[in-house]
């Protein structure tokens, strides 16, 4: 009886060390993001300030960042590239993962094999290629010249084709035997039970091309074409405006927290009930 009396005990007081564990660590990833909105919260004399609490609150920064660069542009040019990149990105990699997955065709596992060796290969092999390229096609200095490049990415390609190559072929083949087209069997058979697989690797793949700041800084000579260029705009040879950098870096956030909050809970649902009936 004091056996099994103390065994759940002990299981619950395990389970509360690791919560607490898990609760220290997600405080250690939310600090540096918290420090971020404290410091463009802070009045502008307060800023190299270390109290951990913003007071009294300011709002200077976030209108001297509007002031000197035009936010709302930023955000809608930053929002466009990356929108246009996770959508080519996410279309070109279901294309070729379902070719992969449902086809049989000469040298399929060579051509598969050279997407692989393409995800292999670093950015700064294809760099110059794609400037000198996108200099023949007067491209530069515009947001194609960003796009066009990152719209096939190995990446999707590979996340999908794992995906594709546990779908059962007896639904395939049930499509065909009913008369639908490969393009029809795709968008009516495959994709809706791809939903969550899709969910999350637009989510991956909006968040890295939201980041991405070399080759953008790369194409365009204007730092007030995108929101990560933006940032150049506070720092100097005699030093970084902080107020204003830290209330742009935080309004580059929030698109981003945003989209996680609000597809999170479609993803999670459609991994729970989502199955092939």
């Amino acid at each position: 009886m004091t056996d099994s009396w103390q065994d759940p005990r002990s299981r619950r007081w395990r389970a509360v060390r690791g919560h607490a564990v898990l609760a220290v660590l997600g405080l250690l990833c939310v600090f540096p993001i918290y420090w971020l909105y404290a410091t463009s919260l802070r009045r502008p004399g307060d800023v190299y300030s270390l109290s951990p609490l913003p007071w009294p609150l300011s709002w200077q920064s976030y209108a001297d960042a509007a002031s000197k660069v035009d936010v709302l542009g930023l955000l809608g040019n930053t929002t466009l590239v990356a929108a246009l990149t996770s959508v080519g990105q996410l279309l070109t990699g279901l294309l070729a993962a379902y070719a992969f997955a449902a086809w049989e065709f000469r040298l399929k596992r060579v051509l598969y094999l050279a997407f692989v060796g393409t995800w292999l290969v670093p950015f700064q092999v294809t760099m110059l290629p794609n400037y000198v390229l996108l200099f023949q096609l007067g491209l530069l200095n515009t947001l194609a010249g960003v796009v066009i490049p990152t719209l096939c990415s190995a990446l999707g390609v590979l996340l999908l084709r794992q995906h594709l190559a546990g779908f059962p072929k007896e639904l395939l083949e049930a499509a065909r035997m009913d008369g639908r087209s490969s393009w029809t069997t795709l968008w009516t058979v495959v994709v809706p039970n791809l939903r969550p697989a899709l969910a999350a690797l637009a989510i991956l793949l909006f968040v890295n091309a939201w980041n991405e700041y070399f080759w953008p800084a790369m194409v365009l000579r204007r730092s007030n074409a995108m929101l990560q260029l933006g940032l150049r705009s506070f720092m100097g040879t005699e030093g970084d405006d902080w107020g204003p950098l830290m209330a742009l870096a935080g309004l580059a956030c929030l698109p981003v927290f945003l989209l996680y909050l609000v597809l999170q809970r479609h993803i999670v649902n459609a991994f729970v009930r989502s199955g092939l009936r």
